[in-house]
């Protein structure tokens, strides 16, 4: 094998499909990254046998041919390169040798064959997204997956697609995030999770609000096409929490508030809670006022946030950092919450329509019965 290519474009695919190389495995091979000279493209892969992330550029290809390179090494070669341009060539004995300006590397690396084969995914229809739109509605809702938890499916998102409509679910035990967008689809009915890891690469690779992404979705695993960009997956097999039964139907409480007040309200009256010192923000809410409070071993905080109150007078707790969660993640100004009592959830909805809904359990306060 042997060519010469830009050395931006070849490090910039390579540090992005090293992302998907495995880093603690006994297979020598998916530590490396797959190498691939055909055509006129230069075809880079990396995988660590759940996700993998596989792209080209163009280049000059002089001979096809293949090779397995350790992952580490060759990105941080390319990266230190001198000279805009790099060749790269291998024997049958797998040694690569790279070139750029007066920099020489003789690196070992390993067959071609020795590299495990990618899923493929057939069937279905696919779905289009704008980059920008799956950026958003994974940024509001990956806060609430689960990382530690015995049932695997919650450590991933749930995507409900049907006729014109997209829902994704995250849920962790603590906390529930529901987001709602209109889709031009029109095809089966779909319900599928996939595993954050793979959204949080997903993600990365969005650069153009402007552009699209499909995706394919087969029985076991969904692939991702963004850009020059191919990234597969897993899919997370398992029963996903009932979470509709989970979401209060009535309410005794309605509040209106501005959400960067309260935001700001709970993080100046957090400044005492820390990870060794933790404590619930305790919420008082009655006559158009919330008083926000806290107490640990390092003092006492108080503060207070006006806002628009119909219904019971209630007293609160929560964990700050879930309840500042959801409400960063909510884009628009003002937001309504529900609440029915001081030992049901919250719910934090948008002031029209059924965008997004955040739920999130209360704590219960040391002078609460």
């Amino acid at each position: 094998m042997k060519f010469v290519c830009q050395t931006a474009f070849l490090s910039d695919a390579g540090q992005n499909v090293q992302r998907a190389v495995s880093t603690k495995t006994s297979i020598p091979a998916v530590e490396g990254i797959l190498v691939k000279a055909l055509g006129s493209e230069i075809i880079l892969t990396g995988y660590d046998l759940e996700l993998g992330i596989t792209t080209s550029i163009q280049g000059n290809i002089e001979e096809s041919g293949s090779i397995i390179i350790n992952a580490k090494v060759l990105c941080d070669i390319l990266r230190r390169l001198p000279d805009e341009s790099v060749s790269f060539e291998s024997d049958e004995r797998y040694v690569a040798v790279i070139t750029s300006g007066d920099a020489r590397y003789e690196i070992m690396g390993m067959s071609a064959e020795e590299y495990p084969e990618l899923p493929s995914v057939t069937g279905g229809f696919p779905v289009i997204l704008q980059q920008s739109l799956l950026r958003e509605m994974v940024r509001q809702t990956i806060f609430a997956v689960a990382v530690n938890d015995s049932k695997i499916v919650h450590t991933g998102i749930r995507f409900e697609i049907s006729e014109n409509k997209l829902r994704l679910v995250a849920v962790d035990g603590f906390r529930l995030a529901i987001r709602n967008e209109d889709l031009d689809y029109i095809g089966e009915e779909m319900t599928f999770v996939v595993p954050s890891k793979t959204l949080s690469e997903v993600i990365k690779l969005l650069v153009d609000d402007d552009e699209t992404i499909s995706l394919g979705v087969g029985k076991r695993h969904i692939v991702f096409e963004v850009g020059s960009y191919s990234i597969i997956s897993r899919l997370l097999d398992g029963d996903f929490l009932n979470y509709k039964t989970a979401i209060p139907v009535t309410n005794t409480t309605k509040v209106k508030i501005n959400a960067r007040e309260f935001i700001e309200s709970i993080e100046r009256t957090s400044l005492i809670i820390t990870d060794k010192i933790k404590s619930p923000v305790k919420c008082e809410i009655d006559n158009n006022t919330i008083k926000i409070s806290s107490i640990t071993s390092l003092g006492s905080a108080k503060d207070r946030v006006n806002c628009t109150v119909e219904g019971n007078p209630v007293i609160i707790g929560f964990n700050n950092k879930f309840l500042t969660d959801a409400l960063r993640a909510c884009d628009t100004d003002e937001i309504h919450m529900k609440l029915n009592g001081s030992v049901s959830p919250i719910l934090i909805l948008p002031p029209e329509g059924e965008k997004f809904l955040y739920l999130v359990l209360p704590v219960r306060l040391k002078n609460e019965n």
